[in-house]
């Protein structure tokens, strides 16, 4: 805690440490698990810091609970932490287990919010489908038929309706630092486009990705002025 809140003022450094002891009674009960904890604290901090009131592992109803619910004035912004762990039983096929669970989260939480963001550390690439970073009068019918057979293939309990993936949209992407203990937030059509551009995912359905002009590494991949 000394590396994250030296510089926060008292208050927010309270704020702050309470969030933590929240986090450590639910470590003790087995409810999470410290990779993801850590970064719902940096991401806690970030928000405090621009004026947030921040709650962790909120309940939403019976049964969705978000890792970090904020709320500023009249609007609320839910975080979902995503660290990119795939199940034993999808190592064959965890790129499109890890697009319908990220499709899923999208449609679901994003229902409860005035606005959704992903945090994901910066080794982690996100594949997710691109018509979610669209807004929603941009997408189509088929689109919307796609993502909806993505989830199906995963969730039931219950499946995500038409209308849910219709109004569905995420924000915003924060690139969750834990080392330096720095966000950064990403353009979510901005962040799609150059993955699929320097081909760090694969295009889903009929989505395509723009040809690839050059030879690219992950060296090449850096926020080009879409940070705020």
């Amino acid at each position: 805690m000394l590396r994250l809140d030296a510089d926060m003022d008292d208050e927010s450094k309270s704020k702050l440490e309470f969030l933590r002891d929240w986090l450590l009674n639910l470590q003790r009960e087995n409810v999470v698990k410290i990779n993801h904890s850590v970064m719902e604290l940096v991401c806690a901090k970030y928000l405090i810091l621009k004026g947030y009131d921040v709650q962790l592992e909120h309940r939403l109803n019976d049964l969705l609970t978000c890792d970090l619910f904020s709320t500023k004035g009249y609007g609320n912004l839910i975080v979902e932490i995503e660290t990119g762990f795939i199940p034993p039983e999808n190592a064959l096929n965890p790129l499109t287990y890890l697009s319908a669970r990220l499709a899923s989260k999208i449609v679901r939480y994003s229902s409860f919010a005035g606005k959704f963001a992903l945090g994901v550390p910066p080794h982690y690439v996100l594949s997710f489908p691109y018509a979610l970073a669209k807004p929603p009068r941009r997408r189509t019918q088929e689109e919307i038929d796609y993502i909806k057979k993505l989830c199906d293939a995963y969730y039931q309990n219950p499946p995500v309706t038409a209308e849910e993936i219709l109004n569905a949209r995420i924000h915003e992407i924060y690139l969750i630092d834990v080392d330096r203990g720095k966000v950064m937030e990403i353009d979510p059509e901005g962040y799609m486009k150059r993955a699929l551009h320097k081909e760090f995912v694969f295009a889903f359905g009929r989505e395509k990705a723009p040809s690839r002009r050059r030879s690219v590494t992950l060296l090449d991949y850096r926020d080009e002025g879409n940070s705020k």
